[in-house]
C-alpha cells in the first residue's frame, strides 16, 4: 500500500531527486559503491527511487526494478523480475541462460517468459532467476542494482517469509549485485543500512522552487504571501511541490501572485478528490477517523488521554495499531515527525472536506 498515493512526477524533465538530499545521496553512492545493500525509508513522493537511480548511474550500474506492490503472489514476482531483466539486458545475453532452464522458462520474442508451473517448479524457477543478474553482471563486468519498492508488500502472500529470506541471502552473496529495499517505515530488526528521507525544510524547498520557476520565466510576487502559501501547502513534500509547480506553470505568466497560488491549490485538490475519496474507502473506519483528527487537529501525542477523549478515539492497542498501519501505508509520519500527515495535499483536502 505504500505507493497508493504516490504522485506521478516522472513527466517533468527537471531532475528533482537531489534537492536537499546531498548527504543521503552521498551515503547511497558510498554503500552501492562497496556492494552494500540498503533500506530507503520515506513516504511516496520523497524522491526515494530517483535517488537510487541517480546513485546507480554514478557508479555505472545497471538498474533492475521490481515494484512489489504489483507482485500479488510468487508467480507474479518471478514474472516481474524476468521483465526487469528483459528491459535491462540484450536478448543475446539472456538466450543462452534460458536454454539451460527450459523446464521453467522459454525464450520468445527476445524475452524470458515464465512457463506454467506447479508450486515446486515455481520455487525452483525463482531460485534460478534470482541468480541471473549476478551472472549477467559478471559477463559484462558491470554492477547491478536491484530496486524493490514496496518490499514489505510481499509478506501479504509470503506468509512464512521464505521468499524474502531467500532473496536477502542470495543478493547479499552476490558480489556484483546490490539490493535496495524501499519502504515507508523501518523495522527495528532490519539489518540493512538505512537512509531516512524526512520532509525538506521550508528554506531548502523555497530555494529549489524559485530556481525551477525562474528557469520557466516565472517568479513569486515578493509583495504578496504567494511563496509562503505555496510552502505551507506542500510542507516539504517534493511530490506535492512538483505537482503544484506544474499547475502554476499552466496558470501563470511572469509574476505569480497569491491568488494564483490559491487557485492552483484549489484546482489540484479538485483533481485529486476522486483519488482521495477512493483511498478513504479502502481504509478501515478507525483509520479514516484518526486521519481526519490528525488533519484537523495536529498533535505529536495522539496517544495522550486528552487527545483520545477529545476525539473519541479507541484506547490502547487499537489506536497504536491504527497509527502503525497508517505509517506503513505512507499516510502519516512516525513519532520523529510528530505524526503529521505525510501527504500535505491530502491533509488540505481533509480539512476542506470537514470544514
Amino acid at each position: 500500500m505504500d505507493t497508493i498515493m504516490s504522485l506521478n512526477v516522472s513527466s517533468l524533465t527537471i531532475h528533482t531527486g537531489l534537492v536537499g538530499r546531498s548527504r543521503q545521496f552521498q551515503q547511497i553512492v558510498e554503500v552501492l559503491g562497496r556492494d552494500g545493500d540498503l533500506l530507503i525509508v520515506g513516504v511516496p513522493g520523497s524522491g526515494r527511487r530517483t535517488l537510487v537511480r541517480k546513485a546507480a548511474s554514478v557508479i555505472g550500474a545497471i538498474v533492475l526494478e521490481v515494484d512489489c506492490i504489483r507482485a500479488i503472489d510468487g508467480e507474479r514476482f518471478v514474472q516481474l523480475l524476468a521483465e526487469a531483466i528483459n528491459q535491462s539486458f540484450e536478448p543475446a545475453m539472456i538466450q543462452n541462460w534460458v536454454a539451460k532452464h527450459t523446464l521453467y522458462f522459454e525464450f520468445s520474442e527476445g524475452k524470458i517468459k515464465l512457463l506454467r508451473l506447479n508450486p515446486k517448479q515455481l520455487w525452483q524457477a525463482f531460485e534460478s532467476l534470482i541468480c541471473l543478474p549476478q551472472l549477467l553482471a559478471e559477463s559484462i563486468e558491470r554492477r547491478v542494482v536491484l530496486i524493490l519498492p514496496s518490499f514489505p508488500h510481499i509478506r501479504s502472500w509470503d506468509r512464512h517469509q521464505l521468499w524474502e529470506t531467500t532473496l536477502r541471502s542470495q543478493v547479499q552473496m552476490h558480489t556484483q549485485v546490490s539490493y535496495v529495499l524501499i519502504a515507508t517505515s523501518a523495522e527495528k530488526s532490519e539489518p540493512l543500512e538505512t537512509v531516512q528521507l524526512a520532509p525538506l525544510s521550508k528554506d531548502v524547498l523555497a530555494v529549489w522552487v524559485q530556481e525551477i520557476l525562474l528557469a520557466a520565466g516565472l517568479s513569486f510576487d515578493v509583495r504578496s504571501p504567494a511563496l509562503s502559501i505555496f510552502l505551507n501547502a506542500v510542507q516539504g513534500h517534493i511530490g506535492d511541490a512538483t505537482a503544484l509547480i506544474r499547475r502554476l506553470k499552466m496558470l501563470s505568466q511572469g509574476l505569480i501572485t497569491a491568488p494564483q497560488v490559491e487557485e492552483a491549490i484549489a484546482g489540484l485538490l479538485q483533481d485529486l478528490a476522486i483519488t482521495f475519496e477512493s483511498l478513504l474507502m479502502l481504509l478501515p473506519g478507525s483509520q479514516v477517523h484518526l486521519l481526519e483528527c490528525l488533519a484537523l487537529d495536529p498533535t505529536d501525542k495522539p496517544q495522550s488521554r486528552e487527545y483520545i477523549q477529545k476525539h473519541s478515539l479507541s484506547r490502547g492497542g487499537s489506536l497504536q495499531g491504527a497509527l502503525t498501519s497508517l505509517q506503513q501505508k505512507g499516510l502519516i509520519y512516525g513519532a520523529e515527525q510528530g505524526y503529521q500527515l505525510a501527504l500535505p495535499l491530502l491533509a488540505l483536502w481533509l480539512r476542506q472536506r470537514l470544514g
